[in-house]
C-alpha cells in the first residue's frame, strides 16, 4: 500500500466509515495480457486493482493468471506474496516468498536472497534473523556502474545495496504489520517524516 494510499484511508476514516472499493475488473482481459502488460505496467494490470485497494483480488488474480499461463517468474511468487503480506496472510505470503530464492551464482552480486530471508524474517517475527539479512546486504560490493536505462530511453541511479530501505523501514518499524512497515514514511524515510 502506498503512502498515498495511507493518508487517503486515514482521512477517509477520521470523516467516517468507507464505503468499499469497486473491485470488480473484467477477467478475460485480465488473463489475456503478456506478462509485460500484467505484471509490469504500473498503472495496469494486477496494480490497477491494488491501487484501488482490492489488494485480496489482486493477490488472487496473480494467482489466476499464474495458473491460466502456467507461468512460473519469481517476480509473479513475489508480487502475490507481497499482496497477501499485506492483508495478514501470513503464511500464504512467507510460501510465495521461499519460492523466489535465486542460486547462489545468479545471486551473488545482487543480494536478493538477503532481501527474501529479511521480508521471511519480519513476517515470521524473528528480529535476529532480520538483522542478520540486513547486515548480508550491506555487505553486497557495489557494481561499478549503478545508472541503467528505462525502456523510454530516460536513465536512474539505482541505490545501493537494493532494497535495503525496506529491510531497515522493517527494522524501524518492527511493530507495525507488514503494509505500514513497507510504505509508511515513517517507517520507509524517517528524515522526511512530520
Amino acid at each position: 500500500m502506498s503512502i498515498a494510499l495511507l493518508s487517503v484511508l486515514a482521512l477517509a476514516q477520521a470523516a467516517g466509515p468507507l464505503s468499499p472499493p469497486d473491485c470488480t475488473y473484467d477477467r478475460e482481459v485480465m488473463l489475456a495480457l503478456s506478462q509485460q502488460e500484467f505484471d509490469q505496467d504500473l498503472e495496469g494490470g494486477w496494480r490497477s486493482l491494488a491501487k484501488r485497494g482490492c489488494s485480496e483480488e489482486a493477490a488472487e488474480l496473480i494467482r489466476d493468471w499464474r495458473h491460466e499461463k502456467r507461468a512460473h517468474a519469481s517476480i509473479l511468487y513475489w508480487h502475490e506474496g507481497q499482496l497477501r503480506a499485506e492483508i495478514g496472510q501470513t503464511e500464504q505470503a512467507i510460501a510465495l516468498f521461499k519460492l523466489t530464492y535465486k542460486s547462489p551464482e545468479w545471486d551473488r552480486d545482487f543480494g536478493w536472497n538477503h532481501y527474501v530471508d529479511g521480508s521471511i524474517a519480519f513476517l515470521s517475527r524473528d528480529r535476529e534473523r532480520l538483522a542478520r539479512a540486513i547486515e548480508r546486504l550491506k555487505g553486497m560490493p557495489a557494481p561499478d556502474n549503478l545508472t541503467f536505462n528505462r525502456p523510454d530511453g530516460s536513465s536512474f541511479t539505482m541505490a545501493w545495496p537494493p532494497n535495503l530501505n525496506v529491510l531497515e523501514a522493517f527494522d524501524r518499524c518492527w511493530d507495525r504489520p507488514y503494509a505500514e512497515a513497507y510504505a509508511m514514511r515513517e517507517c520507509v524515510a524517517p528524515e522526511q517524516a512530520g
